[in-house]
């Protein structure tokens, strides 16, 4: 079965639609390749779907025919891993998109990526360089880069489109990450995942319900409990009044709930008054009960007066 982060990206793919919308994605994807720079472009992947999309993108958006070193990697695991190289026309490739030689190819330029398609680029930095953890297990998206500005920058083109992003480091490289589940189903939604942005709420409202019956359940027990260690309590003051004074120092009211309490020790309170000759409300059960708790404590402390 896919993974969600798979799911996530074969419906990101889809997106990618018109000449402009390919042109930004293949931004993103190039920004985040392995390598980027007029001596070879390589692009590595372990999904099959974007580097499907990356030969789409490089035929189409690069007019000329580009020779490409394509490699499939069978790893120990099963997975594949998918590598383009590209060593000739990387200056025309890096030209297109306004690099010149000598050119930080790592920082974003704003000229390649204009308000409608900043989805799409955002699209190819993800489908290259991120991933989204199971919501059903946490709540995690990020982007991960070995380089600190262009980290800072895709942190704060998410700011820009309204998602609180964060930023750390973890063995050398910069992870830019989404923790909260609104900030990932936004982003999602905004890059054009609709159906993984609902999956996503879909859990979140199971994942509610669940905590909500464990709590009423945990809550139920718990009453259970008390209710049960609140009647062997009471049996055991009435055993222990009946083996001292007897029954027959008891008020009438007394007496027959004593003895309906030995007799029944799983009723409830209510139980208990339905079950008396002339019935009382639980409240009224309640305030014998503590009455012969109060004589059974007298008996023990030697201060019963009958």
């Amino acid at each position: 079965m896919p993974s969600f982060s798979y799911t996530v990206k074969e419906e990101l793919c889809s997106e990618i639609t018109d000449r402009d919308k390919k042109y930004a994605c293949l931004y993103g994807m190039l920004i985040s390749a392995k390598h980027f720079d007029f001596d070879r472009i390589v692009f590595q992947t372990k999904n099959d779907k974007v580097f499907a999309l990356f030969e789409e993108l490089i035929s189409t958006v690069i007019k000329n025919k580009t020779e490409i070193k394509i490699v499939k990697k069978i790893n120990k695991t099963g997975s594949c891993t998918y590598s383009a190289e590209l060593t000739s026309d990387t200056d025309k490739i890096l030209n297109r998109y306004k690099y010149f030689d000598g050119d930080d190819t790592r920082r974003v330029i704003s000229e390649n990526i204009d308000t409608n398609n900043l989805p799409a680029f955002l699209i190819g930095l993800f489908l290259a360089s991120g991933s989204v953890i199971d919501p059903n297990k946490e709540y995690h998206l990020e982007f991960v880069t070995s380089y600190a500005e262009m980290a800072d920058e895709i942190k704060n083109l998410l700011i820009h489109v309204g998602v609180g992003a964060k930023l750390s480091e973890r063995k050398g490289l910069y992870i830019v990450y989404l923790k909260e589940s609104e900030s990932i189903e936004d982003l999602l939604t905004y890059m054009g995942a609709t159906m993984s942005s609902l999956e996503i709420m879909n859990v979140k409202i199971l994942k509610d319900v669940r905590n909500k019956a464990n709590r009423i359940s945990n809550c139920d027990t718990a009453n259970i409990e008390k209710s049960i260690a609140a009647a062997t309590k009471q049996v055991e003051d009435i055993e222990f009044i009946e083996k001292t004074i007897g029954f027959g120092s008891l008020s009438e009211d007394l007496r027959e709930i004593a003895e309906i309490r030995l007799e029944n020790p799983d009723y409830s309170l209510k139980e208990l008054g339905q079950a008396l000759e002339k019935p009382i409300s639980r409240s009224g059960v309640n305030h014998r009960m503590k009455k012969l708790s109060a004589i059974a404590e007298d008996i023990r402390n030697n201060k019963y007066r009958s």
